[in-house]
């Protein structure tokens, strides 16, 4: 039995062999003639060289071997039985040959930003961790940032506020977005299988007031109704380093991880945001930075991330890990 082939998206059936055919016909292919064309010697006994054997006129010396019929005149001659081994051969007719395979629909993901900096905006190498996660799992991705001001700009080379600045949290991380962003008072479920918030201050100070208020903090309006949205939807949720705050406050018993719960020698310096998770409302759960945690019932899939002093390659590891579950979790 023949099984068809994948090729390009298209099915086809790998030719049938000439004989293979010839048997499904009936017809047997005639033994082929020696080399040469040549016929077999005379018998032992028979005349000497240039003339024929006893009995054997010249006119009846054996003559060059008959070649078999070509196999298009054997095949037209053969058509009705053609017909029948084709329709065998291929159930679905000679259209199986041009089928495409069902192609599925990329996953169309959402990616939240906060600003441009770790210390008042988006975390920058995990925003592009991230992208190039989804990219690379075939996702479509539209980025999406709050119209507001930043709650302070950070000069990030002294690491102390500049104070006569004042930035917009949607302008800023255009930067990053490469222009290509979008209010994210425009973001509906309906356009979207999920949505991924990446770390930074800029969670803790624009996206919410974490990093001032703690346990009693509050979340910007818009930000609160897309992860209500996407939960009742049933759509997963990714965050990664402190984002995981976000669902901890909105979505009551949500299980999230910002890593381990103690400092460990500095190599988890913001390990007290473990127990905030819990004050919250939300479950706390010890990972690793290069692991991801899935909360199956409420589609939320979170990750360490720079909440662990590490090298670079394993943030990218852990934020590949969340990446790959949420896109799992679309069923894209």
């Amino acid at each position: 039995m023949r099984v068809p082939v994948l090729c390009g998206g298209w099915f086809f059936f790998p030719p049938l062999p000439l004989p293979l055919l010839l048997d499904e016909l009936g017809e047997a292919e005639p033994e082929p003639a020696r080399p040469g064309g040549r016929c077999p010697s005379p018998p032992a006994g028979g005349g000497s060289k240039g003339t024929a054997g006893p009995g054997l006129s010249a006119a009846a010396r054996p003559g060059p071997a008959r070649l078999p019929s070509p196999p298009a005149a054997m095949l037209a001659s053969r058509g009705p039985a053609l017909r029948t081994a084709l329709r065998r051969a291929l159930p679905g007719g000679l259209a199986s040959f041009h089928r495409s395979a069902p192609r599925r629909r990329a996953a169309r993901v959402a990616v939240v930003l906060s600003g441009c900096g770790v210390y008042d905006g988006t975390e920058i190498h995990e925003a592009s961790a991230i992208l190039v996660h989804l990219s690379r799992g075939g996702a479509e991705v539209q980025m999406y940032a709050p119209d507001v001001p930043q709650m302070h700009v950070i000069d990030h080379s002294k690491g102390q506020p500049a104070e006569a600045e004042s930035r917009n949290v949607l302008v800023e991380s255009a930067r990053i977005a490469r222009g290509k962003i979008t209010s994210l008072a425009k973001l509906t479920t309906a356009d979207h299988d999920a949505v991924i918030f990446p770390g930074g201050f800029g969670a803790a100070k624009n996206l919410s007031t974490f990093a001032v208020d703690g346990k009693d903090c509050k979340v910007n309006r818009e930000v609160e109704r897309v992860l209500k949205d996407f939960h009742k939807a049933g759509k997963p949720i990714g965050l990664c380093c402190i984002s995981p705050v976000l669902a901890a406050k909105v979505l009551s018993g949500a299980e999230v991880t910002v890593g381990h719960e103690e400092e460990e020698g500095g190599k988890w310096p913001y390990a007290g945001t473990a127990g905030a998770i819990k004050e919250l409302g939300g479950k706390h759960c010890v990972k690793e930075v290069t692991e991801a945690h899935v909360d199956t019932k409420n589609k939320v899939v979170t990750t360490p991330a720079f909440m662990c002093e590490t090298e670079l390659h394993n943030i990218f590891d852990g934020i590949g890990a969340m990446v790959k579950n949420v896109l799992k979790l679309t069923g894209k």
